[in-house]
């Protein structure tokens, strides 16, 4: 995904992850290859069922059966899927961690918050339980809770919403990783909270120089947050490039259908642009381009052949064969 691999922390490299079901293969995720760079913001769109989710559960090796993953997951020069369960385990929450969906489901609801943010340091270090709970404190104090000594007590139920995504944040960066995931970090949340929430961890990896992967069907938030961005379609990168690039010049047509749907302050419109149609059944995907079916720029050979990613300028690719030969 970025130009300068040296800095890379994370290199992906044709990942597959396919489900085995009673229907068929489900292809989740079905060749994929970009980097991420130390301290660097990168984004993953699209919307549901496009594999973004599914990516990042592959990369942090939290895919369970009967999924399997195949290809190449470079964490800081090593092969994640070459290593054995301790071993992901120690790097997972230790060097990378992963921010949920959905805070108040994900947080222990008979634990308090200390203990829970306590426990992560428990696992990872040899910390006695004064300096953990300190360390807790201060990460609370970090992550804009107010008065960390008191909700350090609390429980998941007796926080609000904001505040339980701060605590989840909290908790994925206590032992300052290398690499933070986060799985739509805003969704459940109303508008204030969500800049506010999309501003601390901005914040966060400006001073820690941790390298995030933001995970969104927001291309407000993605705008917003990264300097480098990814377009999933049906288990593929379907267009990577900057995202001055993608905003200024969108190529694929799946890309330039996501940017016409989104309202633009001080345009006018009868009615929002809308993508006809839902993604294609990963299952039975068609034998072409799996965006096809939807596309209003169509010719003859996206039915019948899927389409290479191609570098179409210095850093800008896309997958389409409007641009090939």
């Amino acid at each position: 995904m970025k130009k300068n691999e040296d800095k890379a922390v994370l290199e992906v490299s044709n990942l597959r992850t396919y489900f085995h079901t009673e229907d068929g293969v489900v292809k989740a995720v079905d060749g994929l290859d970009f980097h991420v760079n130390a301290g660097e913001i990168v984004g993953l769109v699209g919307e549901s069922g496009c594999g973004k989710t599914v990516t990042s559960l592959s990369i942090i090796g939290l895919i369970a059966s009967p999924g399997k993953v195949q290809g190449t997951i470079k964490f800081e020069g090593k092969n994640m899927l070459n290593l054995s369960t301790n071993e992901i385990s120690e790097i997972r929450g230790n060097y990378m961690s992963m921010i949920f969906q959905q805070p108040q489901s994900s947080l222990n609801p008979v634990l308090t918050v200390g203990e829970q943010i306590t426990e992560v340091l428990h696992i990872h270090k040899d910390i006695k339980k004064d300096e953990a709970w300190d360390e807790a404190i201060e990460m609370l104090r970090l992550v804009g809770i107010p008065a960390p000594e008191k909700k350090v007590h609390a429980y998941p139920h007796e926080m609000s919403g904001g505040q339980a995504q701060r605590v989840m944040i909290a908790m994925a960066l206590i032992l300052k990783p290398t690499l933070l995931i986060a799985d739509e970090p805003t969704t459940a949340l109303d508008v204030t909270i969500q800049a506010q929430i999309l501003d601390l961890m901005r914040g966060l990896n400006k001073k820690m120089n941790t390298a995030v992967i933001l995970i969104t069907h927001d291309l407000g938030v993605i705008a917003d947050m990264v300097s480098w961005v990814a377009v999933m379609y049906a288990g593929k990168i379907v267009e990577q490039t900057s995202i001055k690039a993608l905003f200024a010049e969108p190529l694929h047509p799946y890309t330039q259908g996501l940017i016409g749907s989104i309202p633009i302050l001080g345009h006018k419109k009868k009615r929002l642009d809308v993508i006809p149609g839902v993604v294609p059944n990963l299952v039975n995907l068609p034998p072409g381009c799996a965006f096809a079916s939807r596309c209003d720029q169509k010719i003859e050979v996206c039915d019948q052949k899927m389409p290479d990613l191609i570098k179409l300028k210095p850093g800008h690719e896309v997958r389409c064969w409007l641009y090939q030969k």
